[in-house]
């Protein structure tokens, strides 16, 4: 099981995840959402660590340029976009870092996931899908959508489970089954306070699926 711990904005808490051998890191670089990494977290600090975990910068309407700035600051391995982005803006990112591209998700079991997806499929890496919220928020609304309607869908593509996923999530993961489901992503359920995991329950949480 492939793990993604979202919303990381302290260097000790990434060093931590690391030694867990999570997989892949979230720094959001969305001023309005409370994990904001801001000046929380250094760009020199981050490209000399000798890290085997991927850094996922987090955006959500980005200028092109903002995101080259931040790729090259961080040193980023993937970068996830989380607003309106054209497929355009992804091909021609792809050219340099791996991409991830966001979908939110309503409980509207009606919606068509593939047709949703079918623009971005040549130009982007894997997709992620979140729990849509109120018109103003992308993401971290710690409530999960109905995973059935996944299920549905052919995707044909790797893909981030998010949303609300906690602690006692362990079973409803393991049973879940799509053929390109790829890794979760968790983040709001693991806090001790916005940005600050809780790195105990990260750890049971990963003992879950041995």
């Amino acid at each position: 099981m492939n793990i993604k711990v979202c919303g990381i904005t302290q260097f000790k808490q990434l060093q931590q995840l690391e030694a867990l051998n999570i997989d892949y890191a979230g720094l959001i670089f969305y001023k309005d959402s409370p994990r904001y990494m801001g000046e929380k977290l250094s760009g020199k600090q981050l490209k000399e660590a000798d890290f085997d975990i991927k850094k996922v910068g987090v955006f959500v309407n980005p200028t092109y340029s903002e995101l080259l700035d931040a790729i090259d600051e961080y040193g980023l391995d993937i970068v996830q976009l989380h607003g309106n982005e054209t497929p355009e803006m992804c091909e021609e990112l792809s050219a340099e870092v791996e991409v991830i591209k966001a979908f939110r998700i309503a409980g509207d079991e009606s919606i068509n996931i593939d047709e949703m997806v079918m623009p971005y499929d040549a130009v982007c890496d894997f997709y992620l899908f979140d729990t849509a919220g109120l018109k103003e928020s992308f993401g971290g609304t710690g409530q999960q959508f109905d995973w059935k309607i996944l299920k549905k869908a052919k995707i044909e593509k790797p893909f981030f489970l998010s949303g609300g996923i906690g602690p006692d999530d362990v079973q409803k993961v393991r049973s879940f089954s799509h053929p390109d489901f790829f890794a979760i992503d968790i983040n709001s359920k693991f806090e001790i306070s916005p940005g600050v995991k809780d790195m105990a329950a990260i750890l049971k949480f990963l003992q879950g699926f041995k």
